[in-house]
């Protein structure tokens, strides 16, 4: 993993947390407990701070980034799919953010929302709390069923239990 530290800011990880080596982190950047970051991720938070949530997982290829006076911040138990950027924008607790999605500066996605793959949420967009997004430009296409919360829990679990595979593999050495 490649940590660097801008200006006066250098990346927090929690001891509990699982960063890939391929992972880039650059400034302000606080990873949380039993976060996962994976494999060839990119998070830059030069200007202002990047807060990755308790048992949140980044995943492969993902963006994180900021703007002027709009920090990034993702909630517990957050899922950020493969290729998806999330930039500048608040993400609250327990989201599904599918792959490829984009999410712009400006942007609230409430508790328990789910952002359909390759969607695009524009600048400033407040998604209420239970939505489904989907299409470019997005837009709430219903309310999220309990099965699909069920959904997002379990997949936040089961990148926490990954997680815990990836650290004790890590500890041991090569095989």
């Amino acid at each position: 993993m490649a940590s660097n530290q801008y200006v006066h800011h250098a990346p927090r990880i929690h001891p509990s947390a699982f960063v890939a080596e391929s992972a880039d982190l650059i400034g302000a950047v606080d990873i949380g407990k039993d976060a996962s970051v994976w494999y060839q991720v990119v998070i830059r938070a030069d200007d202002e701070p990047v807060t990755i949530g308790e048992g949140t997982n980044v995943q492969d290829g993902s963006v994180l980034h900021i703007d002027v006076g709009m920090p990034t911040e993702l909630g517990k138990g957050v899922t950020v799919g493969h290729r998806a950027i999330v930039h500048g924008a608040v993400v609250e607790d327990h989201v599904l953010i599918s792959m490829g999605a984009v999410i712009l500066s400006g942007a609230r996605i409430g508790r328990h929302s789910i952002i359909g793959a390759g969607t695009l949420v524009l600048e400033n967009m407040e998604v209420p709390p239970g939505s489904l997004v989907v299409g470019v430009p997005g837009r709430v296409v219903r309310s999220v069923t309990n099965e699909q919360i069920e959904r997002i829990h379990r997949t936040a679990e089961g990148y926490v239990e990954r997680r815990g595979i990836y650290l004790e593999r890590l500890a041991r050495g090569p095989s």
